[in-house]
């Protein structure tokens, strides 16, 4: 069983930055974060490989956001620059129960963080 805390989040105006924070109880292969806005599907956003450090980014996101982790505090960052209001949405960090990530939001296949609302203005 892993547990996974979020923080961060909030409201920006377009073009602002912020900063998302996960904390495992428990070390992983892999985080992935996922981001869903209303009425849409849960869509994944990054991926950072916990040993060798790969990051993989979706492209609505890259160039933007950066997916960092600090191994000493088990704790992987989104950071978020040049928002749009597009990236309005509930972000999730997801840690597989396996030993892959999935791209596709399986809920069986992640324990998830409890969700963080990122709302950009224009």
């Amino acid at each position: 069983q892993v547990q996974l805390l979020e923080s961060g989040g909030g409201s920006v105006q377009a073009g602002g930055s912020l900063r998302l924070s996960c904390a495992a109880s428990g070390y992983t292969q892999c985080i992935r974060w996922f981001r869903q806005a209303p009425g849409k599907e849960r869509d994944w956003v990054a991926l950072i490989s916990r040993g060798g450090g790969s990051t993989y980014y979706a492209d609505s996101v890259k160039g933007r956001f950066t997916i960092t982790q600090d191994n000493a505090k088990n704790t992987v960052f989104l950071q978020m620059n040049s928002l749009k209001p597009e990236d309005t949405a509930v972000y999730y960090c997801a840690a597989p129960r396996g030993s892959v990530c999935p791209s596709r939001p399986i809920d069986d296949a992640y324990y998830w963080g409890q969700g963080a609302q990122v709302t950009v203005s224009s």
